[in-house]
């Protein structure tokens, strides 16, 4: 029997309605379109940590909480400050789900609220180091991801706590926002590479002379790793060393260029890559030495977060202070800092050969008996994957004066060695010289930095800025070369580190009423 005309009409109507409503949503209402970073995405010796989803489509909540709220569907929306890590544990430890969370983090350290405060800015990076700390070294099977807080977000999170002191669940009927990310499914990344940057400044040899000159070594390491790779720039961790390290190679590039200033050592500058990964490109790099060249080393200086320091500046070393080459270095480091006005400290910690954990870049060194030293204003050993370049350590983090005075303690310290001026109240590098620091070079180069994400595996061999580091290094040493090694196994990384973030105010629940079952009375028609 054929259904009544009325049905028939009834039903064209709906599906007119709904092709209309389905067009609507297509379009979407969207509110906004924001760039997000996501949560990294990674596995440790085989274990699934960090972030394992990036597709995102939910109705978007808020803290406070209406009670017996169910996230499950849900994208949470919270400012750092505003998200207890004591709600982030028990989520995570009891796996309860959630739909998706997005954290806002302040345009700067010294957000609006902190601007000119210390306390406040300190809050901030506590928090964010907290919140990192936990993140890493959790498996989270939903998309998390990181946006910065603008007043839109503001007007976004008033509308969405409007909503729930109503009493209704989110929806397109009272007003809800819906958040999508469009994303396919994470890829591994492969075959991760990691580049090591050297350039030498030779020493001049005496007439008749054939012994191999003595060689320093002056070596930072460069990439970073934290919780949302594309906000990685480590300004202080490592920016600082390597702006450090580019400085003292343009002032001994001036000093070398003179036959009559050249002095009688070798100076090795390495830019090496790997450091959050137990400093694997440093290894793999001394491990390309040819055994004389590693033999030639006098000793090494490596440095790392020299950016945010004042008085006190650590040497910390694998062999016992009291050794006569250790003793040395740190007399020259003191006689300098003495006249600086600054202090520097010794810390000593013997290294475990059987221990593949290396929480220093001088430890690779002391693994080919070879000595070094790693100057930092970090006065402990840090735990892995800590201190590496996180979502806190951004241009705040490192000022100008800091690797200025890093680059004069270390440049004075190896000009009197080099030129036995020790004892002599000489300095090689005074301001308003032809060999004055420059701090315009060091700001330029921290900026760069402070913009640049630097997490090796997401860093090609022919990347730009790896590029730019080997333009640099050419403009003030000979022989540059750059070595490209693959990253040891031990992590394996996935891609899908941003995306955009739409936000709809749409039409899409509408739908709904199309889906309820006819009413009585078309059903006795």
């Amino acid at each position: 029997m054929a259904p009544p005309a009325e049905v028939v009409a009834s039903v064209s109507s709906a599906v007119a309605v709904l092709l209309v409503l389905l067009a609507c949503v297509e379009l979407g209402d969207a509110a906004a379109a924001v760039g997000v970073y996501r949560l990294i995405h990674y596995d440790l010796a085989g274990a699934p940590l960090g972030s394992r989803a990036a597709a995102l489509n939910h109705h978007a909540a808020a803290l406070p909480l209406p009670a017996a709220a169910d996230l499950s569907r849900s994208a949470l929306v919270a400012p750092l400050l505003d998200l207890p890590l004591s709600f982030l544990r028990e989520y995570l430890a009891e796996k309860k789900h959630l739909g998706g969370l997005l954290i806002l983090l302040p345009t700067k350290l010294s957000d609006k609220d902190g601007e000119g405060n210390n306390g406040a800015k300190g809050q901030v990076k506590g928090a964010l180091a907290e919140l990192e700390k936990l993140l890493l070294h959790q498996e989270i099977p939903y998309p998390v991801y990181f946006a910065f807080h603008d007043d839109n977000f503001d007007n976004l999170l008033a509308d969405i706590r409007k909503i729930a002191s109503s009493g209704q669940p989110a929806s397109a009927t009272t007003g809800g926002y819906k958040l999508v990310v469009s994303s396919a499914e994470p890829r591994k990344v492969s075959s991760p590479t990691i580049s090591n940057i050297q350039g030498w400044l030779p020493g001049l040899k005496g007439e008749g002379d054939t012994e191999q000159l003595p060689t320093i070594a002056i070596v930072a390491n460069y990439d970073t790793f934290g919780a949302a790779p594309a906000l990685s720039v480590g300004s202080d961790s490592n920016g600082s060393g390597v702006v450090a390290l580019l400085e003292i190679a343009r002032l001994f590039s001036r000093l070398y260029s003179n036959p009559k200033t050249r002095g009688k050592y070798n100076l090795l500058f390495g830019l090496t890559s790997g450091g959050p990964y137990n400093y694997n490109g440093t290894n793999k790099w001394l491990r390309s030495f040819d055994q004389r060249v590693r033999e030639s080393i006098d000793y090494a200086i490596c440095l790392n977060s020299v950016g945010s320091w004042s008085n006190e500046l650590w040497m910390h070393v694998s062999k016992p202070p009291e050794n006569p080459y250790i003793k040395q270095i740190f007399e020259d480091f003191s006689d300098v800092s003495k006249d600086m006005g600054v202090s520097v400290g010794i810390k000593h910690k013997k290294i475990n050969v059987s221990n593949p954990r290396v929480a220093w870049e001088h430890e690779q060194f002391s693994r080919f008996r070879v000595t070094a030293l790693t100057l930092s204003e970090i006065s402990s050993p840090p735990e892995f994957l800590e201190s590496t370049g996180g979502l806190h350590d951004t241009r705040e983090s490192a000022d100008v004066e800091s690797v200025t005075r890093t680059v004069r303690l270390v440049s004075e310290s190896l000009a009197r060695h080099i030129y036995g001026l020790k004892g002599r109240n000489i300095d090689v590098f005074a301001e308003n010289s032809s060999l004055a620091i420059n701090p315009h070079y060091i700001r330029s180069w921290l900026d760069l930095l402070s913009r640049t994400p630097r997490v090796a595996p997401f860093l090609q061999k022919n990347d730009p800025f790896i590029a730019a580091l080997k333009k640099e290094l050419s403009e003030h040493t000979a022989d540059v070369h750059v070595q490209n090694e693959a990253l040891d196994g031990m992590f394996t990384f996935y891609d899908a580190t941003k995306a955009t973030l739409n936000v709809y105010q749409g039409l899409d629940d509408l739908i709904n009423i199309f889906r309820r079952p006819p009413s009585r009375k078309v059903k006795g028609a």
